[in-house]
């Protein structure tokens, strides 16, 4: 121990000595390991903090001072928009004002306080991203009530769960999601007394909810119940929680994760000044396309973001297949997105290339490598090949409204020939971000116009601390000349503790300091690298220890699979994986090799699981993996994993138990058959 403690310090020492990281500042040395503990890397925060972390503006000290604030400065302003539907068909965007909106939230906020709540009580909120979920959310900040949003994905065991754990006394729901809240009863009813529909409530639904003496409501009835009823507003503190909000559970039950006013408001201030600091500052003019869950931190912190600053949001109808459309209709400033949401962007545009004809496709071509090479020397986006932008690459633009200045990629990591493509043909800054619900969303994001930090998520946010600490049984060493190590991060941004589970908290909140489980590279430019997951690591039979989720990185960058999932056991010498082939990649080398069939039959076809195998073997010689890392067997799966099946998050993580306890049988099978 003391001679690693020695070796530790002088490795402190000299990392000391070299070069500092560009975008960030030390404000901590590293420190060797003690008392159990494994060595730590240096401290690092944003270069644009290095004089402190930005204040928030006076006089905003809760969620709901956001949305009043914005409300006296921005009174006429478009707030909130969805397409009306006219005989079958969508319109327009219909929008409601910062003042139309305040005044429904106001009526809604009585009403929720007839029935008895009050500050510090529970609101469910159940559905899709719509005008009446945002009223309700800004209803509960009001009132100081704790807003426990339900992803509109998780069905009725999980909502029971939810429902019953944060003692939720009434649960708002879009229309269709109604009969699964009621399948929640009897066990949500100890809690649960009065439901309201953001549509209608049909006279069936009225007298199954009486079984169990629960009120149910329309929107419209609820926004009379409380007419000549005016409840003041209790005071708000920073501290106060404002928001309970359920991870989305890759293994056992969702933790609540307590979510204070004074983390949104800090996330704010430090967003802020990023923004302001690249010349990209959100304006009242910006538009958002709200169609990623509100009940992910993501959405709903960049919500926020857009209410403070009087910009508008625009809902989509609640079907991927119309998101186009919708985006097209809408012409959206900003677009945020999830790494599936850009893949089918990408496979769409190569799409479509390829089927424009030789000329078209060699046009694009050249000019994407031309600008590509600007770019990659310095050139900004809007710089690197004007013409270009104009005649080739204006078309991609407009596929996405024409409007779109900033596409920010988060919740997932984004495959790094995607974000490239992407940062070259959309004439829009892609940029890639980190955080966590824990972290309350953006902790780290990455900077326009710097092609070097393609494949990580950017510098930490002006308003955090960052530092890595050692993982001796992964070989990551947070003080090595390129230091790697799990990502701890400290600051006003982070959770308040996981509600009821305070054993839990323990476990990763250490000394101030949230352990993500991520493991994080450190860039010269002082961007972060994600690389593997600290609990996503298994030993085989011989020992040697297998960090999955940086080879299903490794694996992914194959272009004929669209997902992977790799198992191994202590018992079993090698690995095996569950793969979704591309659709497109699997037909067309199936036709260069004459084999005929549909999609499901190439999936049984051996020679295409030979093809590849060969294309997993490739990719892994070329990345120099270890022997035991090669993936000996595959099953090639038609199906795309997902939530139907419970086999993936709303956010697309993948869920290994239970992953492993859908394919048990093709496991034992791969086993058997390669031994």
């Amino acid at each position: 121990l003391r001679l690693r403690a020695k070796a530790d310090a002088a490795r402190i020492h000299e990392r000391r000595r070299g070069e500092e990281m560009q975008n960030v500042v030390e404000v901590e040395p590293g420190r060797p390991a003690a008392n159990g503990r494994p060595s730590v890397g240096p401290t690092y925060r944003s270069a644009l903090a290095r004089d402190g972390f930005p204040a928030p503006v006076p006089g905003l000290n809760s969620c709901y001072d956001i949305f009043r604030m914005a409300v006296e400065k921005y009174p006429d302003n478009r707030m909130l928009g969805h397409r009306e539907i006219v005989d079958g068909k969508a319109g327009a965007y219909v929008w409601k004002t910062y003042k139309e909106v305040f005044d429904i939230a106001i009526k809604i906020g009585n009403s929720i306080r007839s029935c008895g709540l009050a500050k510090g009580s529970r609101c469910g909120i159940y559905g899709a991203n719509c005008p009446e979920w945002i009223i309700t959310m800004e209803a509960c900040n009001a009132h100081g009530i704790y807003c426990v949003p339900l992803y509109d994905t998780l069905g009725a065991g999980a909502v029971e769960f939810i429902l019953c754990h944060a003692e939720v006394e009434i649960a708002f729901t879009e229309e269709k999601k109604v009969e699964l809240l009621l399948k929640t009863l009897p066990k949500s009813n100890e809690f649960l007394k009065t439901i309201v529909s953001f549509g209608k409530v049909t006279q069936e639904q009225k007298e199954e909810a009486s079984k169990y003496g629960l009120s149910i409501y329309s929107w419209d009835d609820f926004l009379s119940l409380a007419a000549d009823q005016k409840f003041d507003l209790p005071d708000k503190e920073k501290t106060d929680i404002c928001t309970i909000m359920y991870t989305s559970g890759t293994t056992g039950d969702p933790k609540g994760v307590l979510i204070s006013n004074a983390s949104i408001i800090c996330l704010i201030a430090g967003v802020d000044r990023l923004l302001n600091c690249v010349n990209e500052e959100l304006a009242e003019n910006d538009v958002f396309m709200s169609y990623l869950p509100l009940a992910h931190i993501f959405d709903r912190v960049v919500e926020e973001l857009f209410i403070f600053h009087g910009a508008s949001i625009g809902f989509w109808r609640g079907d991927v297949k119309l998101l186009v459309e919708d985006i097209g209709v809408l012409k959206p400033t900003i677009l945020c997105a999830v790494p599936r949401v850009l893949d089918r962007i990408f496979s769409g545009l190569q799409t479509k290339i390829s089927s424009g004809g030789f000329i078209k496709s060699t046009l694009f071509n050249l000019a994407y490598k031309f600008k590509q090479f600007r770019m990659m020397r310095g050139a900004k986006h809007n710089e690197a090949a004007a013409i270009c932008d104009k005649v080739v690459f204006s078309k991609v633009k407009e596929g996405l409204g024409g409007n779109v200045r900033v596409i920010l990629s988060g919740a997932a990591p984004l495959a790094t020939h995607v974000e490239e493509y992407l940062r070259v043909v959309t004439c829009a800054h892609v940029i890639q971000g980190y955080g966590l619900t824990e972290t309350c969303a953006g902790s780290f994001v990455s900077l326009p116009n710097q092609m070097s930090m393609i494949g990580t998520v950017g510098p930490p946010v002006p308003n955090i601390d960052v530092c890595l600490e050692s993982v001796p049984e992964m070989g990551y060493d947070a003080l090595a000349s390129t230091a790697r190590g799990e990502i701890c991060i400290r600051g006003e941004t982070l959770f308040s503790g996981y509600y009821k589970r305070e054993d839990l908290t323990k476990e990763v909140l250490v000394d101030g300091w949230f352990h993500t489980g991520d493991i994080g590279e450190w860039q010269p430019d002082g961007s972060m690298k994600i690389i593997d997951r600290k609990k996503n690591i298994f030993k085989l039979s011989q020992g040697e220890y297998v960090a999955v989720e940086n080879l299903e990185n490794i694996y992914g960058l194959v272009s004929a699979i669209d997902s992977i999932w790799i198992y191994g056991n202590s018992f079993e010498s090698f690995l095996v994986a569950v793969v979704n082939p591309n659709k497109e990649a699997l037909e067309s080398w199936a036709a260069a090799n004459g084999i005929s069939g549909d999609f499901e039959s190439l999936c049984q076809n051996p020679k295409a699981k030979e093809f590849l195998l060969g294309e997993l073997s490739r990719i892994g010689k070329e990345k120099k993996l270890k022997g035991f890392e090669f993936i000996k067997d595959v099953h090639l799966e038609p199906v795309p994993f997902d939530m139907d099946r419970d086999l993936i998050t709303p956010t697309y993580k993948k869920k290994r138990p239970q992953l492993l306890k859908y394919y048990q049988g093709v496991i034992d099978n791969m086993y058997k058959s390669t031994k």
